[in-house]
């Protein structure tokens, strides 16, 4: 078993005895806006040209981060894919890990020093709610788990430690002093009454922040996160490991927004989007961002896709041994019977002439049914029945439609919720200010 939701992932000059330059050659550049530290086009390094080659450890404000914490984290990032990692792909991942270790050792730093305490029972608890929506109760059996794979139980613990100390932190520091409006929360109302049956989206978002000396570097480093999210990763591990956004504790899930309360780069990109789809990285202010649709719909308007549907399946099956001649010629046979059929009232009855099977279920969701088939069923009749589907080594089959509740039209954010999602828009970036301004003023040592 995959536990997806636990997861979250100088250059040295030295005395070389370089000759003075003769004068002139060793002139500053000017400044500029888009170079603001004046550095040469054409420079020589003078040490180890890859500063990422090191080991893997630092000392942040006193408090050290070993290689074991890095490797137990990056365990913890590696289960969540399904794919081997290359030498240089784990070494990127290693100096992110590590990068985000230092900032969550911040934030506890940071905690502590206001006397905002964690307490182990609010971490042990947070660890077995885990542990119950994964491995069904058996606290056990994720320890096991997570030893099994590299990682460790403490690590684990850890990162949980981490969240609740920064949210504590901004609950205490930041959000008491962000303030919305009644007008602007019944503007927002308005607006969004104005929108009715235009989409919105179901956001998943990794966001990386980056300046303008680091932005190439960040921009690698979310390449190489699309890169194993392409090939099977899981977005929401990820996104605890790596975004910079407060979402990343719940998978960077921005649940559903419409395309205005985005950044222009972004709702540029999800307008074109598909559920299913990942894009990035996304240049914007600040930073770049990855983002996986999860769904989309129509604001303030019921989704088909919530209907609870009755249906039928009628299916048949074939012999190891059969032949294509046999299998093509049963097909043929189950395809005209089918079509023969009155109503569900009559699908037992023909399906035993047909000897095909027949399994009821008159409390399924639309959207539970895979992609190709809920359009093609949404636009049923009660009695019709789909196009054959399957193969000779699964069976062959059909669904008939018995029966359709269609879901109520929604009604869309209240008051309360509206004012939630601005306060929460404000806090998280004032968060990043605030993580920003604690990496300015730490005392970092690399080994």
């Amino acid at each position: 078993m995959t536990l997806n939701k636990l997861t979250k992932s100088v250059i040295s000059l030295a005395a070389l005895g370089i000759a003075a330059a003769p004068a002139g050659l060793g002139a500053q550049t000017a400044p500029t806006a888009d170079d603001p530290f004046g550095i040469p086009s054409d420079i020589s390094l003078l040490g180890e040209p890859d500063p990422n080659v090191r080991t893997a450890t630092a000392i942040v404000n006193g408090q050290v981060i070993t290689g074991t914490d890095v490797d137990q984290r990056v365990a913890l990032v590696v289960s969540a894919s399904n794919n081997q990692l290359s030498d240089e792909e784990l070494q990127r991942l290693r100096m992110q890990v590590l990068r985000n270790l230092i900032d969550e050792t911040l934030q506890i730093q940071a905690a502590a020093a206001q006397e905002i305490e964690v307490t182990q029972a609010e971490v042990d608890q947070r660890y077995n709610q885990v542990a119950a929506q994964n491995f069904g109760q058996n606290t056990s059996a994720m320890d096991e788990y997570l030893r099994s794979i590299g990682s460790s139980p403490a690590s684990l613990k850890r990162q949980i430690q981490g969240e609740l100390a920064w949210q504590n932190l901004l609950s205490r520091n930041i959000s008491p002093f962000v303030n919305v409006s009644e007008e602007e929360v019944n503007e927002l109302l308005q607006r969004l009454e104005s929108s009715r049956g235009t989409e919105e989206f179901r956001l998943g978002e990794i966001y990386l922040a980056a300046t303008p000396e680091t932005r190439q570097a960040v921009f690698q480093n979310a390449q190489q996160i699309v890169d194993q999210l392409s090939q099977g990763g899981s977005f929401v591990a990820y996104a605890r490991q790596f975004s910079q956004a407060s979402t990343a504790a719940v998978g960077g899930d921005l649940g559903f927004v419409r395309l205005a309360q985005l950044p222009a780069e972004l709702a540029t990109v999800a307008s074109d989007m598909q559920p299913g789809q990942l894009v990035g990285p996304i240049e914007i202010p600040g930073g770049y961002s990855i983002l996986y649709l999860i769904d989309k719909r129509q604001v303030l308007m019921a989704d088909p896709r919530d209907a609870v549907l009755s249906l039928k399946q009628i299916a048949i099956t074939f012999p190891p041994d059969v032949t294509e001649e046999l299998a093509t010629a049963r097909v043929e046979e189950f395809t005209a019977g089918v079509q023969t059929m009155r109503g569900c009232g009559d699908a037992d009855a023909v399906a035993a002439q047909l000897d095909a099977n027949v399994v009821t279920n008159d409390q399924i969701r639309a959207r539970s049914l895979p992609e190709q088939l809920q359009n093609i069923v949404l636009a049923l009749q009660v009695g019709q029945s789909t196009p054959p589907f399957g193969s000779i080594e699964e069976g062959v089959r059909v669904l008939m439609l018995c029966g359709r509740d269609d879901p109520e039209v929604q009604g869309g954010p209240n008051f309360d919720q509206m004012m939630a999602q601005l306060e929460d828009e404000r806090i998280n970036k004032r968060a990043q200010r605030y993580l920003r301004d604690l990496r300015n003023d730490a005392y970092i040592e690399y080994n």
